[in-house]
C-alpha cells in the first residue's frame, strides 16, 4: 500500500529549525508493530498517524522505539497538514488521542493547541541525576513522566553535555532542564529522552505542559515566551489556563510525498 507522508518543521518560522515531525494520514491504523516500524524507518523524534473520525481525527504518536501518550510538535505538525493540505477551509481541528481530545485552532501566523497541564512536585535530587547531567540542579520536580531540573542560568543550560547512557537509566522517560530566560524569553529549556530513543528532542510541546505550571509558581504569571535551546532551537508561547495549557507556534513544510508500506 501507499500512503501520503509529510515532514514538517514545528515550532519555527524557518526550515532546518524547530522540531521535524512526520505526519501520515491513513484510512485506518495499521498493526502497532507496523506503525512502530514506520516510525523507526522515518527516524525522527516522532511520527504522527492520522485517521479521519467524522469531522475530527484520531491521532497516535510513535518515536523510533515506542508509542507515546502525548506529543506537542507532532500535533502542531498534524494540524498544519490538516488545515493546509487536507482541508484548506478549516480553521480548527480536534484530535482524539491517548491524552484525550486535543483542539488546535488557526492563529496567524501559526496555531494554538489546547493541551492538559501537567502538575509536578518538588523532590530531593534522585540518585545519579546530577552525575548524568553534569551539574547539580538547584531544584528537581517530578511527575509520572519526567523529571524537571532547574539550573542557575541560561548559560549553564546551553553548555550542558549530559551522559546519555546514564540519563537512560533514570526512572523517568525524560528529563527537562530549565533556567530563567535570556534574550527576552521568560524561560529556556532543553529536553533529554534517551530512554524513548530521542537523546535530545529539538523542541518539546509536551514538556511545556509541565514547564508552564512550574514557571507560573516561580514567576507569578501565566503567559510566557519560551525558547527550547537545542542546536535547532524553537520558540513556544505558553498560556496556563486552569488545568489546561495553550501552546502557540508556527510550522514550515519541508517534504511531501508517498511512502510504500
Amino acid at each position: 500500500m501507499r500512503t501520503r507522508i509529510f515532514q514538517v518543521d514545528a515550532f519555527t518560522t524557518r526550515r532546518f529549525a524547530g522540531n521535524p515531525a512526520a505526519v501520515m494520514p491513513m484510512d485506518g491504523f495499521l498493526a502497532d508493530a507496523t506503525l512502530q516500524s514506520i516510525a523507526a524507518e522515518n527516524n525522527l523524534a516522532d511520527t504522527a498517524f492520522l485517521v479521519r473520525d467524522g469531522d475530527d481525527y484520531r491521532l497516535r504518536w510513535f518515536t523510533p522505539t515506542l508509542e507515546v501518550m502525548l506529543c506537542g510538535h507532532a500535533t502542531l505538525a498534524s494540524a498544519a497538514v490538516v488545515m493546509e493540505r487536507l482541508e484548506h477551509r478549516r480553521s480548527a481541528v480536534v484530535f482524539h488521542s491517548a491524552s484525550g481530545p486535543l483542539k488546535v485552532r488557526r492563529a496567524e501566523p501559526g496555531y494554538i493547541m489546547d493541551f492538559p497541564a501537567l502538575a509536578s512536585e518538588s523532590i530531593s535530587t534522585p540518585a545519579g541525576l546530577a552525575e548524568a547531567l553534569g551539574v547539580v540542579p538547584i531544584e528537581v520536580c517530578a511527575n509520572a513522566f519526567n523529571y524537571l531540573a532547574l539550573v542557575e542560568n541560561a548559560q549553564v543550560l546551553r553548555a550542558l553535555a549530559p551522559d546519555m547512557a546514564a540519563l537512560a537509566r533514570v526512572d523517568r522517560n525524560g528529563v527537562i532542564v530549565t533556567a530563567p530566560g535570556d534574550g527576552g524569553y521568560d524561560f529556556v529549556s532543553r529536553y533529554f529522552a534517551p530512554a524513548k530513543g530521542v537523546p535530545e528532542d529539538p523542541v518539546t510541546g509536551s514538556a511545556h505542559c509541565m514547564l508552564a505550571p512550574y514557571w507560573t509558581r516561580r514567576l507569578g504569571k501565566s503567559e510566557f515566551r519560551a525558547f527550547q535551546a537545542s542546536p535547532r532551537g524553537g520558540e513556544i508561547i505558553c498560556r496556563l489556563l486552569g488545568d489546561r495549557v495553550e501552546l502557540e507556534g508556527c510550522c514550515v513544510f519541508y517534504m511531501e510525498g508517498e511512502a510504500q508500506i
